[in-house]
């Protein structure tokens, strides 16, 4: 499970193991839990984060 980001340069970013992402400020960052829960919590884990304006789409694979 995770997500595939396509940022603004066209390039593609696959973010493994992430269930759920959120906006912090000017970042868009994607969390992980061994849970594999979409809902954020005290045990998730930080493993991308991207400026949210070079973001174009974001697609959740399975």
């Amino acid at each position: 499970m995770g997500f595939e980001v396509t940022l603004a340069d066209e390039t593609t970013e696959w973010v493994e193991g992430a269930d759920s992402y959120q906006l912090e400020g000017p970042m868009t960052t994607f969390f992980g839990n061994e849970a594999r829960r979409s809902a954020l919590d005290c045990w998730s884990v930080k493993l991308a984060s991207y400026r949210t304006d070079r973001i174009m789409r974001i697609l959740r694979r399975v």
